[in-house]
């Protein structure tokens, strides 16, 4: 039995995986995010801890035998992330998130101080990763970093609780730009441009190395043997492909969470900084991908629910797909609400809700707000066909994939053949077991990461495909539009 753990940003999810791949049982535990102020995005990291002991806890006492059978943990999490530690290991402030704006200038100030970043890291600096946010932290918050010892992304803080030791992926490693990523270890000259020492960075480990075990209090406290292993893992963008089965040139796959991410697997660095495209480590040795990331995704539904005053998400849907026309909505919908990366690199980009009426509902406004998310992800594929060749069918897995309603829209905007895999749910955690058994057995990767059965095959609507593609043309010219005035905004 394998177990794998994802610390996702709105919640900690926790999957038990047998020896033959199959999910015995998962459990999840809520997270909230704090925005103190504008563009900023922060979690409190003992927040991550306590939800994985609700999630474990859950996952130990109604699955008690199979619990107890757990060979390994493997850790998933979101990316980008700084979580920064006092010498006692103790968080200095809240962490600051993937999602996180503030430090736009020291990204711009990055670039300019080290063109290069680009080809040695995978992408331009932008505001959400780790590098930027940590010359941001030394401007701001000086006495934080006087303080710092070690920064962590955060899963590794997570492991940290767990094993009592520092370390990374290199995934994770990739997505804080601090990483060379053809070399596949901490670059030096990036490091020197942050103004920051080399030992405030974790180790950086293939993602099936074994990390650390579990600590004597851990294990005794969660029921499981002592010097239980657990693996170095992955950022939830690389779980997740490994879940999917996406490890071999040109595999790719959506993972529609929170945030959206557009993989594609590739076996040779390759960076295309100039199309705002992230060439990082995969979590696999001699793997890399390319991804279009984008900073909304499942969580425009939620924030849509909320202002329709709707608790239930899946009504909602269903209502939405009942009232669905074949037909685009009348409103169209810029889901810019924390931001956007690919292809804008924008921190200061709103959500937009376009074409309103007083005759406008609920369903249509919903409606938008999945057509928005999938016309993102058909923009960033412009780009994506640009670094190099995609299949036709392309899994997606994610909290967003349990609406088939949504995958079809998906579909037809991008004029790809969605695949729904079994367990496709799990996504990142369900990687993470694959990492743990892989660290466990010694396995070859090959052997263990294979694509799962498809569920379902979703093809595109030719009708609706093509009302997408000129809804697309919209969709971009209205973004020039209304681009300028963000800014204004923000102040």
């Amino acid at each position: 039995m394998f177990l794998g753990i994802d610390i996702g940003t709105s919640s900690v999810k926790a999957v038990l995986v047998d020896e033959r791949q199959r999910i015995v049982a998962t459990a999840s535990a809520p997270l909230a995010i704090s925005r103190p102020r504008d563009l900023w995005s922060e979690q409190n990291p003992e927040d991550w801890w306590v939800a994985v002991e609700q999630a474990v806890g859950q996952l130990r006492r109604e699955w008690a035998t199979a619990w107890s059978g757990v060979r390994a943990v493997g850790l998933s999490g979101q990316m980008h992330g700084v979580v920064l530690l006092d010498e006692a290991g103790l968080p200095l402030r809240p962490a600051i998130l993937h999602n996180d704006g503030r430090a736009f200038a020291e990204a711009e100030e990055l670039n300019r101080k080290l063109p290069a970043i680009g080809t040695i890291a995978g992408v331009p600096a932008m505001p959400g990763f780790a590098a930027p946010k940590l010359i941001w932290l030394g401007k701001h918050e000086p006495e934080v970093m006087r303080r710092a010892r070690k920064m962590l992304l955060p899963k590794d803080y997570v492991r940290y609780r767990m094993t009592g030791s520092f370390a990374t992926d290199m995934c994770d490693a990739s997505g804080a730009l601090l990483l060379d990523g053809a070399k596949r270890q901490w670059s030096p000259a990036i490091v020197e441009a942050c103004g920051i020492a080399m030992s405030l960075l974790p180790p950086a480990l293939e993602g099936c190395a074994v990390s650390g075990q579990l600590t004597g209090a851990v294990a005794r406290a969660w029921g499981l043997s002592p010097g239980t292993i657990v693996a170095a893992g992955a950022g939830d963008a690389a779980a997740g492909a490994i879940a999917s089965g996406a490890v071999n040139e040109g595999d790719a796959f959506i993972s529609l969470g929170t945030a959206t991410q557009y993989f594609v697997a590739r076996e040779a660095y390759n960076p295309a900084p100039q199309h705002l495209i992230h060439s990082f480590c995969h979590g696999l040795p001699e793997r890399w991908f390319q991804m279009a990331a984008l900073l909304n995704g499942a969580g425009a539904l939620s924030w849509a629910a909320g202002l329709l005053g709707r608790s239930d998400i899946g009504t909602l849907l269903d209502e939405t797909e009942q009232a669905f026309t074949g037909s685009p909505s009348p409103v169209l919908f810029l889901p810019y609400l924390s931001g956007e990366r690919t292809p804008h690199n924008n921190p200061h980009a709103k959500g937009v809700l376009f074409g309103l009426t007083a005759s406008t509902g609920p369903t249509q406004v919903t409606q938008a707000v999945l057509e928005g998310i999938a016309l993102s992800l058909a923009d960033a594929q412009g780009y994506l066909e640009e670094t190099g060749a995609l299949p036709d069918r392309i899994a997606i897995n994610g909290g967003g994939s349990r609406s088939r309603f949504w995958c079809r829209i998906i579909a037809s905007a991008l004029g790809k053949t969605v695949l729904l895999q079994d367990g496709s749910e799990a996504g990142p955690a369900f990687g993470a077991t694959r990492l743990a058994r892989i660290a466990a057995t010694g396995e070859e990767p090959a052997a263990v990461c294979p694509k799962p059965p498809v569920e379902a095959e979703i093809v595109p609507d030719p009708a609706l495909a093509e009302a997408y593609a000129a809804k697309l043309t919209a969709f971009r010219t209205l973004y020039q539009a209304v681009s300028p005035h963000f800014r204004l905004s923000s102040n």
